[in-house]
């Protein structure tokens, strides 16, 4: 869930050392694009002609189509591309390769469409160190549910293990780094109105809640929360790499 974290996609294109080094002429490819915040910063750098993205989720489609003209979006899971060898220069996977059915087979795949040489990059919230953004929302869970699984043991949420999937991959030239983005919120329901819309897993375990399960659980989040207005910070590990 991105939910208030917006600016993280310039932040990450950005990141330190220019990180992933998105410059113009090249070509490239969102995949998981879900609403096309990555793929619209894409765009502002590249032009929408060189940028292409997928997302298994037709709504998501949808909006990225009417969101972005111009821009080539096909409904695709990241294990099955509906590209050519070498396609790209650059492929992307913001906050997805934790939700890919076979990890080391989408960034296999992420590495098959870009040029010998080219990109392969992708970031995943820490959310097994419990610095990512929705440590303080698991924290309340588990303080009224502690049985109930989380986001620590998904794919690349652990330090290292994002790298240990690039290596399975086979890409080369692996490079690991973290990124860490502020977010101010001027009350606590700007903070609570995005584990409500049952986006990702978060989003997912508000939504089988009753009414009473809900506020319960809304007031432990207000009780671990500074008074509002508030700033988080929250940490990804992204990892680039040759195809």
């Amino acid at each position: 869930m991105t939910g208030s974290w917006v600016d993280f996609p310039n932040r990450w294109l950005h990141g330190s050392r220019n990180w992933p080094r998105c410059r113009r002429g090249q070509r490239a490819l969102d995949v998981g694009c879900g609403p096309g915040g990555l793929t619209a910063q894409l765009v502002d750098r590249l032009g929408a002609d060189n940028v292409s993205a997928v997302d298994p989720s037709a709504p998501f489609v949808a909006a990225v189509r009417a969101r972005l003209p111009g821009v080539d979006v096909r409904p695709a899971a990241a294990e099955r591309l509906p590209f050519p060898d070498d396609s790209f220069d650059l492929a992307l996977a913001q906050l997805v390769v934790h939700f890919m059915a076979d990890p080391v087979s989408g960034l296999s795949e992420m590495a098959r469409v870009t040029r010998p040489g080219g990109l392969v990059a992708a970031c995943v919230w820490d959310h097994a160190g419990g610095s990512g953004p929705l440590a303080t929302f698991w924290r309340a869970v588990h303080d009224i549910d502690p049985p109930v699984r989380d986001e620590s043991e998904l794919a690349g949420a652990r330090e290292g293990h994002l790298a240990e999937l690039y290596e399975a991959a086979r890409l080369k030239d692996i490079e690991p780094m973290s990124l860490t983005v502020t977010v101010r919120f001027a009350t606590f329901d700007d903070w609570w109105e995005p584990f409500t819309l049952g986006v990702g897993p978060a989003g997912a375990y508000v939504a089988r809640l009753d009414e009473a399960q809900r506020d319960g659980l809304r007031s432990r989040c207000v009780q671990l929360l500074p008074p509002s207005p508030f700033e988080i910070s929250a940490s990804a590990w992204c990892v680039r790499a040759r195809a």
